[in-house]
């Protein structure tokens, strides 16, 4: 039975919501012995924002703004011991994030545990974690590192790529199998049949039920579906979302151009592709999450 019902839940690592490169490198260095000290040491001096640090703040911000039921609960998911961790739980409290729940995993990968609190999102730094998380049935993205982390907006802006994210792979490997002029062809002839879920439409409905909850010239979000996609193809996808009965605000057939300067126009908090070479690209201007699949290689 799921923990959270009708909510939002975001699993994440210690590593996406804060900076703890400095730790890394003394675990790296000097060993694990030498971490737990810093660590312990250091408990009070709290932590720098993390890449993925913006985008958790605006999410939780949300109950903030919902006149109702909470909406939004966000799980810290950690490799610390809870000895080492103490100090991840005062720089939630320092920065002022409304966090509550958390496994640390005391070296153990810290997905396990995501599926039993219902997330419907993992995000990592890590490849393995994010592909474990996958395997266990939860949706991952691992952050990738970027120089732009803050975004000077209220408003909460997530933007997805089409297929292999919130649509299932069904045509990406047509695609990729045999060339554009088939998958449009596919397309063509399957424009009336819905496309199939991907791993991110559950947190995309999530998503698009908290925007039922303002009325829409002040919604807090906008979501955008920026894909590769152009006509022909682009009918199937219209389609598919009027038969989820899920809203798009945006969506961009850019027909393989590159998506970082339109996501950066976009002002997106976070992007999500499945695609390494475009999560390269855009993480230069946006911050960025790379959909891991259970058939990709680090």
């Amino acid at each position: 039975m799921l923990l959270f019902v009708n909510m939002l839940v975001i699993g994440i690592t210690s590593r996406a919501l804060f900076d703890l490169d400095e730790s890394h490198e003394i675990y790296e260095d000097k060993g694990l012995e030498a971490y737990k000290d810093f660590q312990v040491a250091n408990e009070n001096t709290p932590l720098n924002p993390g890449q993925a640090f913006p985008l958790v703040n605006k999410l939780l911000s949300l109950n903030h703004k919902i006149n109702k039921d909470k909406k939004v609960e966000v799980i810290l998911l950690s490799r610390n011991s809870a000895d080492t961790g103490l100090r991840i739980f005062n720089s939630i409290q320092h920065h002022g994030l409304d966090i509550k729940r958390a496994a640390f995993c005391g070296g153990g990968s810290p997905h396990t545990y995501a599926k039993s609190f219902g997330a419907q999102l993992f995000l990592s730094t890590e490849f393995s974690d994010c592909k474990s998380s996958i395997e266990n049935g939860v949706a991952a993205a691992r952050i990738i590192p970027s120089g732009k982390t803050d975004i000077n907006d209220e408003t909460l802006k997530v933007a997805f790529d089409g297929d292999s994210v919130i649509f299932s792979e069904e045509s990406q490997s047509i695609f990729d199998s045999k060339g554009l002029k088939a998958f449009d062809e596919n397309e063509r002839n399957l424009a009336k049949k819905p496309l199939s879920g991907g791993p991110f439409k559950p947190f995309l409905s999530q998503l698009y039920n908290i925007q039922q909850d303002f009325p829409y010239k002040d919604c807090p979000i906008r979501i955008a579906l920026v894909t590769a996609r152009s006509a022909p193809s682009h009918e199937r996808v219209i389609r598919t979302l009027r038969d989820w009965g899920i809203r798009i605000d945006e969506s961009l057939f850019l027909g393989g151009l590159d998506k970082a300067n339109f996501l950066k126009d976009f002002g997106a908090d976070i992007f999500f592709d499945d695609q390494i070479e475009n999560c390269t690209s855009t993480s230069q201007k946006i911050p960025t999450g790379h959909v891991v699949s259970i058939n990709q290689k680090n």
